[in-house]
């Protein structure tokens, strides 16, 4: 019998550009914008964000005309699970929001990386705006597209790219967080200084002050460096295949570190240890990274409140196991990404991550506790 084929032909190019809108009071030109779209709007937030920012911008919506509804998720990282974006997207299907629906995601990192499953999965994709009210989601997760949800063997191994139409970041929002919470989106500020930009790095080391005290100048600055510094690595790589890999820093032992805390440390938190434990394994490995830098960072971290050190309830073996799952290796074999000086990463032939022996990997935990 004759063999014959028929070739389906999708080359094709997608404009996925976006604008990442920094300012105070952004309500109301969210609700403006959306005026004239026929979609519904299903504005998905968390139990935290609901009373202090959902409430209104539902207000501004519904004031606006625009036919729009709340989904509600537990706050936490805990509840970023299989289970409670079925819940969501049951409601919704309940609702009558189909291909029709622009989602808009309110809150921090969880429900921007929940809400952006939803977007890329319900009816085979609908649009997303990106609605950050953390430091932490405004410095790194509402930018860039990733988005997905935890499972019992580890953070984010379920997900999809969906960029967002549009990101928000509305700096007034930040006022509402609580001194922990801040804190812990300044590790994304202070990754970023670290992996792109040494003069970034130079500036937070002089504005530590007037950054804890949430100066609306330099959070403004903050939200505005941070977004650039990701979207320069994003637009370069946006599917994580070389140089993206290196916003990853930090993250391998964190999101380890993270898991086996039982959720107890926030994800800032976790990546300031994370980033400890990778700039040490570069100093370690001769991989270009000075005893000085190391320090700098070290300082920049603790001068911001963060912690540095593995806490001695957490085993080696945990931290181990959950990095053996770790989205990002390769070959079953844990691959962390490391610094060369403040401002540059290590490539390893356009790679940016690396296989370490296990010995190193526990010889650097001992030394980071």
């Amino acid at each position: 019998m004759t063999i014959r084929f028929v070739r389906v032909d999708l080359k094709r190019q997608v404009d996925e550009s976006y604008d990442v809108i920094v300012g105070e009071d952004l309500f109301p030109m969210i609700a403006s914008d959306l005026i004239g779209n026929r979609d519904k709007v299903a504005l998905i937030t968390d139990s935290n964000v609901w009373p202090l920012h959902g409430k209104k911008l539902l207000e501004v919506l519904v004031d606006s005309g625009l036919q729009a509804d709340k989904f509600v998720l537990e706050a936490g990282e805990e509840n970023k699970t299989r289970q409670n974006w079925e819940a969501v997207i049951d409601e919704m299907i309940d609702k009558r929001y189909g291909r029709d629906t622009t989602i808009v995601a309110l809150g921090g990192g969880m429900v921007g990386d929940m809400a952006g499953w939803i977007g890329g999965v319900l009816n085979r994709g609908v649009p997303v705006i990106q609605v950050p009210t953390t430091l932490l989601a405004q410095a790194d997760s509402a930018v860039g597209g990733k988005a997905g949800y935890n499972t019992r063997h580890g953070k984010n191994l379920i997900g999809v790219f969906k960029q967002p139409i549009r990101v928000y970041s509305d700096v007034s929002t930040l006022g509402t967080l609580s001194p922990r919470e801040f804190r812990q989106g300044l590790a994304e500020t202070v990754k970023h200084g670290v992996i792109a930009d040494s003069s970034f790095f130079q500036y937070l080391e002089g504005s530590t002050s007037q950054i804890l005290d949430r100066s609306p100048e330099h959070i403004a600055f903050l939200s505005m460096e941070n977004a650039r510094i990701k979207a320069e690595v994003v637009m370069k790589d946006p599917h994580e295949k070389g140089l993206r890999k290196i916003l990853n820093y930090g993250h391998t032992p964190g999101h380890a570190i993270e898991k086996a805390s039982g959720f107890n440390l926030m994800h800032g938190e976790a990546v300031s240890i994370g980033m400890m434990i990778e700039g040490r394994l570069s100093w370690y490995l001769g991989e270009g990274f000075s005893q000085e830098s190391l320090i700098r960072q070290e300082k920049l971290l603790e001068r911001f409140g963060l912690p540095t050190k593995v806490p001695n309830n957490i085993t080696d073996d945990q931290i181990l196991g959950f990095a053996e799952v770790d989205k990002k290796n390769v070959g079953g074999k844990t691959r962390y990404a490391l610094p060369f000086v403040i401002g540059i990463m290590y490539s390893f032939n356009g790679q940016y991550t690396t296989p370490v022996d296990e010995k190193i990997v526990r010889q650097v935990l001992t030394e980071s506790r």
